[in-house]
């Protein structure tokens, strides 16, 4: 079956959406990028990852199951407070001006007020957690509500965001243990160069609009030399990974699955187009496969520890 064309760019058409949903909720789900589960993963993961961790055996499944339900909503939230920031720049470029705000399908009050029930929902799912864990976890706003307007001042608005999107690597570790401890710590260094390898791919995309309308990132930063340092940061996360799998005590069959999880980060570098917007969104998106892969060699350290 081939793949749903986009209509306005990068937003999906003819998919579950559009067949499923109410006509006056479309807008709302696409603000959230619900069509797009991609962010939901890349948020989720560490969050799995650190539950796998933490355990003495299986990760607990309800345990799993709320963080789910909290990275779908907060990745929303994110993605809402995301386009309300930047609603003149998706404007002007071609592949996000028919976003839910720029469009016009949403105003901002109504976004604000989305926002505000995305919040509320991931609030009642934090209430659930430990005392220790409901404060780390509030504090990641400190890190959501900046995030839109860190590519106005660093060239480096991707270390932002690894330290925002795996701050659940922290939360995971502390909802099991009820507090923070190092194999935490070496996770959420692993997750932060991670992201800063998988959003500098994604960042090639839009590398020549950010360019017309003046926002920074490490793709144009770091320019023809991106390969080199996606090495250094995949690099930096599969020895994190590691070290980080052993200050808890994994045995062994971690370490040769996260060594074919380390294939994959390989592949996505030796194959990669910087000048393809469709291929930089591929590699992009397999880091959901990476990320699975991580998850199963942490439940194989663990459950066979």
């Amino acid at each position: 079956m081939s793949a749903a064309p986009t209509l306005h760019g990068d937003i999906p058409a003819g998919n579950w959406v559009d067949r499923h949903v109410p006509a006056p909720a479309r807008p709302y789900l696409r603000l959230m990028r619900l069509d797009r589960p991609i962010g939901v993963w890349l948020l989720l993961l560490p969050c799995w990852w650190s539950l796998a961790l933490a355990a003495e055996g299986w990760p607990d499944p309800v345990w799993a199951l709320l963080f789910a339900i909290g990275a779908v909503v907060m990745r929303g939230a994110g993605c809402t407070i995301n386009d309300i920031a930047d609603r003149e720049f998706d404007a002007k470029v071609e592949r996000t001006k028919g976003r839910p705000i720029p469009s016009g399908a949403v105003s901002v009050v109504q976004a604000l007020a989305f926002l505000a029930l995305q919040l509320a929902v991931g609030l009642a799912v934090l209430l659930t957690f430990p005392p220790f864990a409901i404060w780390l976890g509030a504090a990641s706003l400190l890190l959501v509500f900046p995030y839109p307007f860190m590519k106005r001042i660093t060239w480096w608005p991707q270390a932002w965001l690894g330290l925002t999107f795996n701050w659940g690597a922290l939360l995971g570790w502390a909802a099991v243990k009820g507090e923070i401890g190092a194999p935490a710590l070496l996770l959420y260094a692993a997750g932060i160069l991670w992201t800063l390898g998988y959003d500098t791919i994604y960042a090639h995309q839009d590398k020549d609009d950010d360019v017309l309308i003046g926002v920074k990132s490490t793709a144009l930063r770091l320019g023809a030399a991106s390969p080199r340092w996606l090495l250094g940061f995949y690099g930096g996360t599969l020895a994190l990974l590691a070290l980080a799998g052993w200050s808890a005590g994994l045995a062994w069959p971690f370490y040769p699955l996260l060594l074919a999880a380390g294939g994959h980060l390989l592949w996505q570098v030796a194959s990669l187009d910087l000048d393809d917007g469709s291929d930089c969104l591929s590699k992009f998106k397999s880091n959901r496969d990476f990320g699975l892969l991580v998850l199963a060699a942490l439940v194989a350290g663990r459950v066979l520890a």
